[in-house]
């Protein structure tokens, strides 16, 4: 299984500590922290189950956004099954991951599912459904999955999104 990681917080990325604190975690490292490996991966694998369930592949990424707005995320996708689809004689192929970033980006911005039309896709954003969204107590918690069609992307997004929700 092939799990990409995106480092939780960088040192230039951690908000600034006085001396006294510096022994505390802060708020937003606290909430990040919460976003396990563990649940994470148990969500990823959730929606991997789910598609192959759903006999569709492609990519699947959770992300946790702590607070009530997107300013900083740590993320994880998985592959299932594949990366991509290849370009072939009448097509120019898919890039799944950059689709299902998408989805995500859609979210970041709109905390509504993605697709769900309440604006315009933006440059960067494609307007399509199998992105879910959710407010956790912690923070802002979001899966998409991107390779099979919408309604089915939807079906692997929802079960990603469960396990993150209960792990709240």
């Amino acid at each position: 299984m092939l799990l990409l990681t995106a480092p939780a917080l960088r040192a230039q990325d951690k908000p600034a500590v006085s001396a006294p604190n510096a022994s505390k975690p802060q708020p937003a490292a606290v909430a990040i922290a919460r976003f396990s490996d563990e649940t994470s991966d148990k969500a990823l694998l959730a929606m991997k189950k789910r598609a192959e369930e759903l006999h569709i592949k492609g990519v699947a990424l959770v992300a946790f956004a702590p607070g009530d707005s997107v300013q900083s995320w740590s993320s994880k996708m998985l592959v299932v099954g594949h990366l991509k689809n290849s370009p072939a004689r009448d097509k120019k192929g898919d890039n799944l991951l950059g689709i299902a970033y998408s989805k995500a980006a859609e979210m970041a911005d709109t905390l509504k599912d993605s697709g769900s039309g309440i604006r315009p896709p933006m440059t960067g954003e494609y307007g399509w459904q199998g992105g879910m969204v959710a407010r956790g107590k912690t923070g802002i918690l979001i899966a998409a999955f991107s390779g099979g069609s919408s309604e089915d992307d939807v079906k692997a997004s929802r079960a990603g999104l469960a396990v993150l929700a209960s792990a709240q």
